[in-house]
């Protein structure tokens, strides 16, 4: 086990996630090296005083009804004859909108930022402590088989450590009311969550970049398939991990 694989597994082996295997591995490696052996306690620390601070706050009820009553009152609705006449000509637009397909393309969209909402959040979840990662392993030969039966496909899992995107492993996670495969990167300090869903567009469809909830999201699909990349890192370290991805799935047919 190299410095680097170590380095990966260091904060699991704190969190209690590493089966005994991948333990045992991690801690001989710590053995016989001072460098990851220091790092080891440097975590342990943080992780100990983190744990000790009392991070809850309650704001008093007082500080609700303050807010409440410096906020504008709504304005009394008053129904006239000109009020429901313009509320049967908006009727009559949806109505129309919806003849030429225009509403169904807004609904659509709807349903992509929720769902690409749901994503950041599981995302977000993974973060904690003990949720990361179901299968740990740098190895994709080791990741990818412990998705079969687990899903409806089975998700690319692609080796990037030599661009600088280091497999972690992956796991099972749930958006749209619908276990989803995440499989997992690390580029330094930062997490990037790769979710792989079934789709029923077997098209190319370039890949688009939003910022929810401060995180940064890359979506796209490719053969059968939506990916959703989900990190801190920048937008740009971001889509090259997404054109790293999709130039080896390309490449590779054993994915």
């Amino acid at each position: 086990m190299t410095c680097d694989e170590a380095e990966i597994l260091l904060h699991a082996l704190i969190d209690g996630e590493l089966d005994a295997g991948h333990a045992r591995e991690v801690e001989a490696h710590i053995a016989g090296c001072p460098r990851c052996a220091a790092d080891l306690v440097t975590y342990r620390q943080m992780h100990e005083a983190i744990g000790a601070m009392d991070l809850g706050y309650t704001a008093p009820a007082s500080l609700r009804r303050r807010i409440e009553a410096s906020l504008p009152q709504p304005p009394r609705l008053v129904a006239n004859r000109r009020a429901l006449l313009r509320g049967f000509a908006m009727g009559s637009a949806v109505s129309a909108l919806a003849a030429t397909g225009l509403v169904a393309i807004v609904l659509r969209n709807d349903d992509q930022q929720q769902i690409e909402s749901e994503i950041v959040s599981a995302h977000v979840r993974s973060l904690q402590p003990g949720h990361l990662i179901d299968v740990v392993s740098t190895d994709q030969h080791t990741v990818k088989p412990w998705f079969n039966g687990k899903l409806d496909l089975s998700p690319p899992v692609i080796d990037l450590g030599p661009q600088g995107f280091t497999l972690a492993g992956g796991r099972l996670d749930y958006v749209d009311s619908r276990p989803i495969g995440a499989v997992v990167y690390r580029i330094r300090a930062h997490v990037i969550n790769l979710f792989v869903a079934k789709s029923d567009n077997t098209e190319h469809v370039a890949a688009t970049t939003n910022m929810i909830q401060g995180y940064n999201i890359r979506a796209w699909s490719e053969r059968g398939m939506n990916f959703w990349a989900v990190s801190d890192v920048g937008v740009a370290e971001l889509a090259e991990f997404g054109e790293k991805f999709e130039a080896a799935i390309q490449t590779n047919k054993e994915t």
